[in-house]
C-alpha cells in the first residue's frame, strides 16, 4: 500500500512478441478498469526476455511497441507508471540478492525452467532457471499488493510470496505479501488452432494467435479458421474446447454473459459465429490500431512516457532497496 493508502498493482509483459487479444482481454481491460482505485506499475520486461535469445534491433523496436500498445489500449500515463525494466536498476540488483534466498529446489521445480529448456535445449542458460527471481524482485520492489496474471502464472506468484516470507522470517517484516490478481472472465485465451493450450505469441502456427495490431482481413481469416468441434450448436460443453474459447472471447468483447451469447445465436451454426466473432474483435481493435499509429509517430512523447515512468519506479523500488540492503549487513552508499 503507498503512502496515500492505495494498494499497489504492478505487471509487465515480455517484448518478445506483439500483444494479442488474450492479453487485451485477459490484462489489458482489466488494468484500465484499476488505474483510478490503485497505484500501478506496469513494466516492459526486456530483462526476462533475452532468457532467450532476441534480434537487438526487434527487441528496442518491440520496446517501445509494447509502451505504445499499453497507452493505445486506454491505460493512461498520468495514471499508470509505465517502465522499461532494464531503465530501473534496482530490479537487476534486488534480484541478486533475492537469488541468494532462493533454493535451488524451487527453481528446478517450476513449470516454466522445464518448458522452455525444452524448447530452447541448445540454450539452457542460467537466467532462464533464476527467471522467477529476477520476477519476485519486480514485484517485491513496489511493495505490490496485487498481481494481475493469468491462470498459467500464479506460480510464478507463489515462490515470490515464499521467498518474501523467508527473508520476513529471517529479517523482520520487509516485504508487502503480494497475491494474484485474476480476472473471473477471460482470463485465459486459448489458441484458435489448439484451444486446449492457452493464445501464445510465440506460437509457429500464425492462426492460432489473434494479434492486437492484425488487420481486420487478418483477424476474419484467422477466426473463420478456427478449430471447433464436429458439432453445429453454439453452446458451452464438456469436450467442446474451440466454441468454449470463442464464446468466452465474445462474451468479453461485447460485455455479455455466456448465457447471453447462446441465446443469442440459438438456431445459427458455427460459421455465422465466427464470422461474429471476428467483426466484434475487428470493431474492438479499430480504435485502438488508430491510436497506436498515432503514438508510434510521435517517438518524443513515448520517451517522454517511458522516462518518467522510469523515475517515478526507481524512486519507489529504492527505497525498498536500500531498506533490503541494511538488513542484510551492506554498507550504506
Amino acid at each position: 500500500m503507498n503512502k496515500d493508502g492505495k494498494k499497489v498493482i504492478f505487471s509487465g509483459i515480455k517484448p518478445s512478441g506483439d500483444l494479442h487479444i488474450g492479453h487485451f482481454i485477459g490484462a489489458l481491460k482489466n488494468w484500465k478498469a484499476l488505474q483510478d482505485e490503485y497505484e500501478c506499475y506496469y513494466s516492459v520486461v526486456d530483462m526476462h526476455a533475452i532468457t532467450v535469445r532476441q534480434d537487438p534491433a526487434q527487441l528496442r523496436k518491440r520496446s517501445l511497441s509494447m509502451i505504445a500498445q499499453y497507452v493505445a489500449c486506454g491505460l493512461d500515463p498520468q495514471k499508470n507508471t509505465f517502465f522499461i525494466q532494464s531503465h530501473v536498476p534496482t530490479h537487476a540488483e534486488l534480484g541478486w540478492v533475492l537469488d541468494c534466498y532462493t533454493m535451488f529446489g524451487e527453481l528446478s521445480r517450476m513449470t516454466q525452467f522445464k518448458d522452455k529448456s525444452a524448447k530452447h535445449a541448445d540454450n539452457i542458460n542460467a537466467g532462464l532457471f533464476t527467471y522467477p527471481t529476477l520476477m519476485a524482485a519486480d514485484i517485491l520492489l513496489y511493495q505490490t499488493d496485487l498481481v494481475p496474471v493469468g491462470e498459467d502464472q500464479t506460480q510464478h506468484i507463489e515462490i515470490a510470496r515464499d521467498i518474501a516470507n523467508r527473508f520476513n522470517g529471517i529479517y523482520g517484516e520487509t516485504f508487502t505479501m503480494p497475491q494474484a490478481y485474476t480476472p473471473k472472465v477471460g482470463a485465459r485465451i486459448k489458441s484458435l488452432q489448439n484451444p486446449a493450450e492457452k493464445m501464445s505469441k510465440s506460437d509457429e502456427n500464425a492462426n492460432a494467435c489473434v494479434l492486437i495490431l492484425d488487420d481486420p482481413d487478418t483477424i476474419m481469416r484467422k477466426f473463420r479458421r478456427a478449430v471447433t468441434d464436429s458439432g453445429s450448436e453454439v453452446r458451452r460443453g464438456e469436450g467442446k474446447d474451440g466454441i468454449n474459447n470463442l464464446i468466452t472471447i465474445y462474451s468479453a468483447i461485447t460485455g455479455l454473459t455466456p448465457e447471453q451469447v447462446e441465446a443469442e445465436f440459438e438456431g445459427k451454426g458455427y460459421g455465422d459465429f465466427k464470422t461474429a466473432v471476428g467483426e466484434q474483435v475487428c470493431s474492438a481493435m479499430r480504435p485502438v490500431q488508430e491510436e497506436y499509429r498515432r503514438l508510434m509517430a510521435s517517438k518524443d512523447f513515448l520517451q517522454a512516457i517511458y522516462k518518467e515512468g522510469a523515475q517515478r519506479a526507481l524512486s519507489a523500488s529504492s527505497r525498498t532497496l536500500r531498506k533490503v540492503y541494511r538488513k542484510v549487513g551492506f554498507v550504506d552508499r
